[in-house]
């Protein structure tokens, strides 16, 4: 990758661990670190070595929270052991969002004075980095590690696995469940103008407001998956997946058949802790009579003697997707956008099977550019096996996974996060106050 940037420039990273979150933002990191710029991040001690591995320097947190998403006892939001959606969905506010939000700030402004960086680049949901940014005076970018989640015109709320809006009572639905959305996260502003306070800034009417303060709000996927006739905010670009280059990873082979060539599937159900095993069983039930080879991922939070695997099913604890998916045929997911936006780059269509989060947001959009199907977490085996025999079957479902393919693969890659990021940094005066 060419330089084009006058000289090397200091960037502060700050990252905690919440699985799909981590890939891309390290990406980007490393991609910056080959370009001779000096990179921190400011973590977790769990992703030490994936930072150091990326060339990046890691810097533990003193204040903030330790966790581990693999770990159940270790996790940030817990959201896993959520009664429902909307539990689920308080855990993410209160422990991650605002509950820590006064240690991360106290962290990310020590860091700053510390590194002195031209720019902090932070996952999008920490707002006390946010807040320290703005104490220093730095720019700030933040990184959207799902689709764009906020109040927006063309897209439906966020976290109700929604499609666009049609005709009256739909835009009706929207505009309700927009409203709940800005009070259920404006029920955090007293935690976060605690936080402005002790910084020395003034305090703010909407937590939305927060977000608007961002230099750039970067979101890691693309216009080509996301929904049509979206209008985002001026501080906001879509610039496309982070998938890690190739070039760095150990190879793969696929495995071998006796009986020539069958079809690939691929089956990622997430590296965090969901209760996923139960769904993962009956996926590889449904496999076992299907004339397909198989490949399940499990991750650090699943272990292999925990399956009984029928002759044509391998599970391996971790491979890269990146130089799986482009020999797959099909990919059974729940959905987390990492997979989803790997398997569509890569041209390959879908069965996602939402389980908690985005996931039904991000299936939501691959029903809609009709690049596979979506169906239930408590599906049936039998059910199961229909939604794999459907997508490998009908070409419609592949031929539009392709063209998400080809509109991702227009759009420049890397280079246009690598370009937000540096332009952000040119800009810097330094540190103030």
């Amino acid at each position: 990758m060419q330089r084009t940037s006058s000289e090397p420039r200091r960037f502060l990273f700050v990252l905690w661990d919440g699985g799909g979150n981590v890939p891309p933002q390290l990406a980007l990191a490393r991609r910056l670190t080959e370009r001779g710029h000096r990179v921190r991040v400011i973590a977790p001690r769990v992703l030490q070595s994936r930072i150091e591995t990326a060339n990046c320097l890691f810097i533990p947190f003193t204040e903030a929270p330790e966790h581990d998403s693999t770990s159940q006892t270790q996790d940030l939001s817990m959201d896993w052991a959520a009664r429902s959606p909307i539990d689920g969905a308080t855990r993410a506010r209160d422990r991650i969002i605002f509950g820590p939000a006064l240690t991360y700030s106290r962290d990310v402004f020590a860091a700053i004075e510390a590194e002195r960086p031209d720019v902090v680049v932070t996952d999008y949901l920490l707002l006390g980095a946010y807040v320290a940014a703005e104490r220093a005076g730095l720019p700030l970018a933040a990184l959207v590690h799902t689709v764009y989640p906020l109040p927006a015109p063309g897209l439906p709320p966020y976290g109700m696995g929604f499609s666009p809006a049609k005709g009256p009572l739909g835009h009706a639905r929207d505009a309700i469940f927009t409203q709940i959305f800005r009070r259920f996260y404006n029920a955090g502003l007293g935690k976060l103008n605690q936080v402005r306070t002790e910084c020395g800034l003034s305090p703010l009417t909407s937590i939305f407001e927060q977000f608007a303060r961002a230099d750039r709000l970067l979101v890691m996927t693309s216009p080509a998956f996301d929904f049509p006739d979206v209008t985002l905010p001026s501080n906001t670009r879509y610039v496309g997946p982070q998938l890690d280059d190739p070039a760095w990873l150990t190879p793969w082979e696929r495995p071998t058949s006796d009986d020539g060539r069958k079809p690939l599937v691929l089956v990622s159900l997430s590296t965090t802790c969901l209760r996923q095993e139960d769904l993962l069983r009956r996926i590889i039930a449904a496999l076992a009579d299907l004339p397909v080879q198989a490949v399940v991922t499990l991750g650090p939070a699943l272990q292999v003697d925990d399956f009984s695997l029928p002759a044509n099913v391998q599970a391996e604890p971790y491979l890269a997707h990146v130089l799986v998916c482009p020999q797959a045929d099909l990919v059974v997911t729940h959905g987390g956008l990492g997979t989803v936006i790997t398997a569509l780059s890569a041209g390959v269509p879908l069965v996602c099977l939402p389980l908690a989060r985005d996931q039904g947001d991000n299936a939501a959009r691959v029903v809609w550019r009709g690049a596979g199907v979506r169906r239930a977490s408590t599906a049936s085996v039998a059910d199961l096996r229909r939604a794999m025999r459907l997508v490998l079957e009908q070409p419609q479902y592949r031929a539009a996974a392709q063209r998400v393919a080809a509109g991702i693969a227009r759009e420049g890659g890397p280079a246009t996060a690598i370009a937000e990021v540096e332009q952000l940094a040119g800009s810097s005066v330094g540190v103030t106050g």
